[in-house]
């Protein structure tokens, strides 16, 4: 049976993982695993060349030169330790990404578009993680500059498991488990990698049957069968395709995470099931759980967040998802998607301060 070829995502990259990404994710448990065998100490340096070589392979010398020169204009901004001069190069960056005469320039150093996106997507991840390094960097002291080097921001910008489609993890994280070394079992490790792998195959085998019998994203792109369809089919529909995404990003994002556990690191916690959600907070929190401490870490909190008065709160979360829309592409439907979801949180937390008030905790 013939598979619904509309979700774009996942056959871009079950197509990639297939062709040479899985077999890089493969030569990268195989660098690691030896590095920690033998020179647990030079591990993060094993790993950074592997990225970098990975890197240079799959998207060639000017795709490797792209994310190289992002990292050194990142690192030479942080110098001046100014978050917002940070803030102001890493959107600079980002909106390259978006000037039509450099797409076109991109474009013409690869035969195929699928390559030319593979660049697109790999740069817009790697320019959170030079945020991430850059912010950090800005925030610590002198004495701790040692731990922030640019080698230490090579070591993470190339980090292959994160590298095309994340999860993310901040710079704090990543550096503090990376240093920290541990005894290596080589049993404890296979045990690991072998659920590991069951599982993954059997998310991958879940998501494949629905791609291939349910037609989900078929459907939503033509009007006819959604116009004649009752509402309770179109809510039907509607949690068809979040559970699909679900399982998805179980795959997408349970790969990496594996890896990450190999190399002895703690990954992001997996997306929570969709089924279980009732709020828009906690789809956020619990969803992409690198994205959300990205987001709370280095926009929500410095902008006041929570702690601040009810009008700094309504625009750090506005300036959070605003961010948000533009990181995805900055097309009209993401602001209006931004902005609902922005409401969504709004209205909850609202509702809560209001719940909390203890009239009307008696009254209830």
């Amino acid at each position: 049976m013939p598979q619904d070829p509309m979700d774009f995502e996942w056959s871009y990259w079950i197509e990639w993982g297939r062709e040479r990404i899985l077999w890089l994710l493969a030569g990268h448990l195989l660098v690691s695993q030896v590095s920690r065998l033998l020179m647990e100490k030079y591990k993060p340096w094993c790993l950074m060349v592997y990225g970098m070589a990975a890197c240079w392979l799959l998207l060639g010398l000017k795709g490797f030169a792209v994310i190289l020169l992002h990292a050194a204009i990142s690192f030479a901004v942080a110098q001046f330790q100014l978050s917002l001069l940070t803030w102001l190069c890493s959107l600079i960056l980002l909106s390259t990404l978006r000037i039509p005469a450099v797409e076109e320039t991109k474009r013409k150093w690869y035969d195929t578009e699928n390559e030319y996106y593979l660049l697109l997507f790999t740069v817009s991840v790697r320019c959170l993680f030079c945020t991430s390094f850059s912010l950090e960097y800005c925030w610590h002291a002198p004495a701790q500059k040692s731990s922030h080097s640019f080698p230490w921001m090579l070591a993470y910008v190339f980090y292959y498991p994160t590298f095309h489609n994340g999860p993310l993890m901040n710079f704090d994280e990543f550096s503090k488990q990376m240093r920290r070394q541990e005894a290596f079992n080589v049993k404890t490790n296979l045990s690991v990698l072998i659920v590991g792998i069951i599982r993954i195959f059997f998310w991958w085998c879940l998501a494949e049957l629905m791609i291939h019998l349910m037609y989900i994203h078929a459907l939503y792109s033509s009007a006819l069968p959604l116009e004649s369809a009752s509402y309770w089919a179109l809510g039907g529909l509607a949690l068809a395709q979040v559970l699909f995404f679900y399982v998805k990003y179980l795959v997408l994002y349970g790969v990496p995470a594996l890896l990450l556990q190999m190399d002895g690191l703690k990954p992001p916690a997996l997306p929570c099931c969709v089924s279980l959600m009732h709020s828009f907070t906690k789809m956020w929190r619990s969803f992409d759980v690198g994205l959300h401490r990205f987001l709370v870490r280095y926009i929500y909190v410095p902008m006041g967040g929570s702690q601040s008065s009810l009008l700094g709160m309504l625009f750090s979360t506005a300036l959070t998802f605003a961010f948000v829309s533009y990181w995805h592409g900055g097309q009209s439907y993401l602001w209006y998607w931004g902005a609902l979801n922005w409401l969504g949180v709004i209205v909850e937390n609202g509702i809560k301060r209001i719940l909390s008030i203890s009239l009307i905790q008696d009254l209830i």
